[in-house]
């Protein structure tokens, strides 16, 4: 004869562990909150699953400017594993100030592109550079830069969702990618973020 309290107990257990691991699945698909905006864990780039390596907050001179995030086909732990990734990328930028030029914004990426890579990949890549910065104009609170990366399309880029203009080449984007992750990042905690150490 079977131990009802065996049962019971087994029961209880199974229950238990049941509702533990639906609680840890929905607190996993959730998405995070950042400066009140929403970064979802997971996205989709056409038919490819990107998930999010990591997210922070762009500030200069303790002024919040925008979130930014990293999305990847499967997270990675270091800027090299990165930068040397083939694979679709995407970075996200929701803007938190009230406005910021198209002046500035192009001073941003130019100051960034240069401290980051050479004078012999900034010369090859001048042409390439000049036309992402001719997509940008000026961004206010609210407003969302997407800046895509797939093998078959090269660089797209995005505001509010409507499709800028685009950039082939991955060693464009590879060169993009280092504003945030090279050795002399725009803003280091976001760096930090980005690669997942913190958000």
């Amino acid at each position: 004869m079977k131990n009802p309290f065996n049962v019971l107990t087994f029961s209880k257990v199974f229950l238990l562990c049941s509702a533990v691991i639906l609680i840890f699945s929905v607190q996993a698909s959730r998405a995070r909150e950042i400066a009140e905006v929403t970064v979802p864990e997971t996205d989709t780039m056409e038919s490819t699953l990107l998930v999010l390596n990591g997210a922070g907050i762009r500030k200069k001179f303790f002024v919040k400017i925008y979130v930014g995030a990293l999305y990847l086909t499967r997270k990675q732990a270091t800027a090299a594993q990165i930068l040397s990734d083939p694979g679709a990328k995407r970075i996200v930028m929701s803007f938190l100030y009230k406005e910021v030029s198209a002046e500035k914004l192009v001073d941003g990426w130019n100051e960034g592109f240069e401290s980051n890579n050479s004078a012999e990949e900034l010369r090859v890549l001048r042409e390439s550079i000049n036309r992402f910065n001719s997509f940008f104009t000026t961004v206010r609170k609210g407003d969302v830069i997407r800046l895509d990366y797939t093998p078959e399309q090269g660089s797209r880029i995005w505001l509010n969702d409507m499709l800028k203009g685009s950039v082939a080449g991955e060693d464009f984007y590879r060169a993009l990618l280092k504003i945030w992750l090279g050795s002399k990042p725009a803003d280091a905690g976001l760096k930090d973020a980005m690669l997942g150490n913190a958000y």
